[in-house]
């Protein structure tokens, strides 16, 4: 079972069927939307500020979810993939966007709706990711825009998360 605990009076709230993998963490001000995921070794610590999380979002292995104390609380939309060992910190992540695996998003960045973050970037404090874009380096920088095929990639990758936990559902 996933930890979930309460800070200072915040318990997490979770909509529908959203899966929690067994050693994911989940604290404080947490609210997570319809249809989220949240695997393996995955901290979203709510602790110091508020997280929300919007519906068919899915928070990969080892990505740790954080916000800034009296600064920058964490918003996540809808159809979000943070991939393995991301860090998305006191940031807004619009609908439809994909953080890359190992990427940093820090405090007051913006990614915008149907954007990717590249794997290893490094999106520094207060950048604003137009929507539609890619980005990708340290720091990150524009690199193209988002092609039809990868925008459909976006969706697919949330959806897929879905049918993975249910095979993880089956087994319980």
């Amino acid at each position: 079972m996933a930890l979930i605990r309460s800070v200072r009076g915040n318990h997490p709230q979770f909509g529908e069927n959203c899966w929690l993998a067994e050693n994911a963490t989940v604290v404080g001000d947490v609210v997570m939307g319809e249809h989220c995921t949240v695997w393996f070794n995955a901290v979203v610590r709510g602790d110091v500020n508020s997280i929300r999380i919007g519906n068919y979002s899915n928070i990969q292995d080892g990505a740790v979810i954080h916000c800034t104390y009296q600064k920058n609380g964490t918003y996540i939309g809808d159809y979000v993939s943070i991939a393995h060992n991301a860090i998305v910190h006191g940031c807004t992540i619009e609908d439809h966007v994909l953080i890359g695996m190992g990427s940093i998003v820090m405090d007051g960045a913006v990614i915008g709706t149907g954007a990717i973050v590249a794997a290893g970037a490094i999106v520094t404090q207060n950048t604003k990711v137009p929507p539609g874009t890619i980005y990708a380096g340290n720091p990150a920088k524009y690199l193209k825009d988002v092609s039809p095929d990868l925008n459909a990639a976006i969706d697919r990758t949330a959806n897929n998360y879905i049918t993975y936990s249910g095979w993880f559902k089956e087994e319980e």
